[in-house]
């Protein structure tokens, strides 16, 4: 699966074995990551088993606010 930068995504394994790798385009900067919580009800994403495990960073991810118009990329 190829993601272009700065599009939102999430991933959950259907099984007990899955490996996910990941190769990015630029270092990993972490005080450029953002996201909204897999869970909110905005963006009603029919997860196909129920959350079994999530990072901590993921769990407290913030709900899209009602104004949130989307984003802009430079």
């Amino acid at each position: 699966v190829v993601i272009p930068d700065g599009f939102a995504h999430g991933f959950q394994t259907l099984t007990d074995d899955a490996e996910l790798i990941y190769f990015h385009s630029e270092f990993y900067a972490p005080e450029h990551e953002d996201g909204f919580h897999a869970q909110d009800a905005t963006l009603a994403i029919a997860w196909p088993l129920p959350l079994a495990q999530q990072s901590d960073r993921d769990r407290q991810l913030p709900c899209v606010p009602p104004d949130f118009k989307g984003l802009t990329l430079l």
